[in-house]
């Protein structure tokens, strides 16, 4: 199983350390490799701010995937602008 994670890096409210945003089951024999890939929406990147309003608020947000949490085999950043 391939899992994405999301980590708002500075969020104006609380936020999860790390949030399943998707994932993937994934089948391989010994040796073989497979691309895959996940789209990150906006609602991914959501939440609900001060005021109970659904805001996308711009800042980094980590990326990770990986076999589960504890396994996380690639991380990059993502930058939303306003």
């Amino acid at each position: 199983m391939v899992q994405l994670y999301i980590r708002d890096m500075l969020s104006s409210v609380a936020r999860p350390v790390m949030e399943l945003k998707g994932f993937q089951r994934v089948h391989l024999k010994a040796g073989e490799s497979k691309i895959f890939s996940f789209t990150i929406t906006p609602e991914m990147l959501s939440l609900l701010d001060i005021n109970m309003k659904e805001v996308v608020e711009p800042g980094d947000f980590r990326i990770m995937i990986g076999a589960s949490s504890r396994d996380i085999k690639l991380k990059e950043t993502l930058t939303v602008k306003e």
